[in-house]
């Protein structure tokens, strides 16, 4: 089970990373692009989606996990 997180990229646009990485899988310019893809990438791995607000703090949990 690999988390996926949503989070405000400093550069702009936002990033999709992986529980315990400090880099990008990816960066999308819009926030709903990178939900897309993060999604994917939760229910493929059967993992939890985490979407973060711009200032960081986690604003909603999605558990693919069954």
């Amino acid at each position: 089970m690999r988390d996926q997180h949503v989070v405000s990229n400093v550069r702009g646009g936002w990033s999709v990373r992986g529980a315990g990485s400090e880099r990008a899988t990816r960066v999308f310019a819009t926030q709903a692009e990178a939900i897309s893809y993060a999604r994917d990438l939760a229910r493929r791995d059967r993992g939890i989606l985490y979407l973060h607000r711009e200032d960081g703090t986690v604003k909603e949990k999605r558990s693919y996990a069954d």
